[in-house]
């Protein structure tokens, strides 16, 4: 009786712990691909961060500077944004007929000195495994992180 209580403890420990072994295991793993992206740009201290769905944004308030990095898949990607040299960032909604169905999320970044933009993607349709099920959440995240941008942008 005893033996087989332990068994059954013990598989069920297994099955609770196993997957949480590889939450642990990616969550170090993503940790040290955000921390080794960021000391490439060791001149710039980006200490307002904020992660969601494999993606991270960081902001440098002080030396104004954007770093978006995106984890997903095997589609890994960063994007570096001097805010001093740039005039607005625009939000902009990619829509598909009949529905409106939202498939793309961008910043749009306009320089001062010149007509050419950079464009960062926030969310892809493809990159969401049930359909738009991250819209929500990657919408809200683009536009509180756009307020702070544009505030970076306004006190230059």
């Amino acid at each position: 009786m005893d033996t087989s209580v332990t068994i059954i403890a013990l598989a069920i420990t297994l099955l609770i712990a196993t997957p949480l072994l590889f939450v642990f295991r990616s969550s170090i793993t993503s940790k040290k691909k955000i921390k080794a992206i960021k000391e490439t740009f060791n001149n710039y201290n980006f200490d307002l961060s904020e992660i969601l769905n494999n993606k991270v944004m960081s902001l440098d308030e002080k030396k104004k500077a954007f770093l978006f990095m995106d984890f997903h898949n095997n589609e890994e990607h960063s994007a570096f944004i001097d805010l001093t040299a740039v005039s607005s960032c625009n939000l902009v909604l990619t829509t598909k007929k009949p529905r409106e169905t939202v498939v793309r999320i961008d910043f749009e970044f306009q320089y001062k000195d010149s007509v050419t933009t950079d464009i960062v993607t926030i969310y892809t349709i493809e990159n969401d495994q049930i359909n738009q099920i991250r819209l929500y959440e990657e919408h809200q995240l683009a536009i509180k992180w756009k307020a702070l941008i544009d505030n970076c942008i306004a006190e230059l």
